[in-house]
């Protein structure tokens, strides 16, 4: 009787977690995209910035804890895992959905600094070790990047569109709430689909590993997930593509460089031997795809989608 009542309430975490992530990914789309326009912003730019920084906080929490609590490893495995399954999943799945156009704003700004943030990780880490100084260096590059967005947001703010209602008219107070809420909606849903996700599969006798595996390791990409896929179900492609990007550089120099500055972070040879090379490989291939045409086609997302899979298989 136990065993039933706690897998209905594992049941109910997941459905729950569900609801929340795609009703708070409805929200934080819709605002983010009315936020932009009031302010005269790029979709891409908002997406970059403030949405993909917020949607990093899952990540921060499962780093930081673990890093802390079990090993330095776990939180550097949940990066490297976290932004593979942002490249491989969520772009994989969106692109599925609908076709990606990238824009000429994120292919010549964003994504040289997501090859940057990947390469620099592979280098600071080749000695074994993430140490306080290293996160130093990842935090200045962070400063660096944000400085550099303000720079361009600045000198080419977008051609705002008078026929367009609330265009150019400032930041509305529900915009704001809108966001805000998406966001608590993603990180409380997150946590639901985590929970439920873990009792259920402990119920059902599958390992602790299997379980950090699966569910932990791509329960810190569902916000992401969530956004993305609400985002090219709406049409809004390029808020997709900026999401995962800015995702994806906050991830390394944020987060890691949080982390190391807490507690030096230790790499293990497993890591140095494959997850680390993985990552650079499905950063590269994104940018092959990305760059040829600049769309993400349905192909390009079952290739992506397929090569996720197979990384997860070698996991085991």
């Amino acid at each position: 009787m136990v065993a039933t009542e706690s897998t209905v309430v594992s049941i109910a975490f997941l459905t729950g977690g569900v609801l929340l992530l795609f009703g708070g990914a409805e929200l934080l789309v819709a605002g983010a995209g009315r936020l932009a326009l009031g302010l005269g912003l790029r979709a891409a730019t908002v997406g970059v910035t403030v949405i993909a920084f917020a949607t990093t906080a899952p990540e921060l929490f499962v780093a930081t804890i673990g890093a802390l609590d079990v090993s330095s490893d776990i939180g550097l495995g949940a990066i490297i895992g976290s932004n593979i399954a942002n490249i491989g999943l969520v772009l994989g799945l969106s692109a599925l959905i609908r076709p990606l156009s990238i824009s000429n704003t994120v292919m010549r700004r964003h994504v040289p600094f997501m090859v940057f943030a990947a390469l620099l990780l592979v280098v600071l880490g080749a000695d074994g070790t993430i140490g306080r100084l290293e996160g130093v260096v990842l935090l200045a590059a962070l400063a660096g990047f944000t400085g550099y967005l303000v720079y361009y947001v600045n000198a080419d703010p977008l051609t705002v569109d008078t026929r367009k209602p609330g265009a150019g008219a400032g930041v509305n107070p529900r915009d704001v709430a809108f966001v805000l809420g998406g966001l608590l909606a993603l990180v409380v849903g997150s946590r639901w689909l985590i929970t439920g996700g873990t009792s259920l599969l402990a119920e059902l006798g599958f390992s602790d590993l299997f379980i950090g595996l699966t569910v932990l390791a791509l329960g810190t990409s569902l916000p992401e997930l969530a956004a993305s896929v609400v985002g090219a179900l709406r049409g809004k492609t390029e808020f997709s593509i900026a999401n995962v990007v800015g995702s994806n550089i906050y991830n390394v120099l944020a987060v890691l460089g949080i982390v190391a500055l807490i507690v030096p972070i230790e790499i293990s040879s497993s890591v140095l031997r494959f997850q680390l090379p993985a990552l650079v490989a499905f950063t590269l291939l994104l940018v092959a795809m990305m760059g040829y045409g600049r769309r993400l086609s349905r192909l390009d997302g079952a290739v992506l989608v397929g090569c996720y899979v197979v990384f997860v298989s070698l996991l085991f």
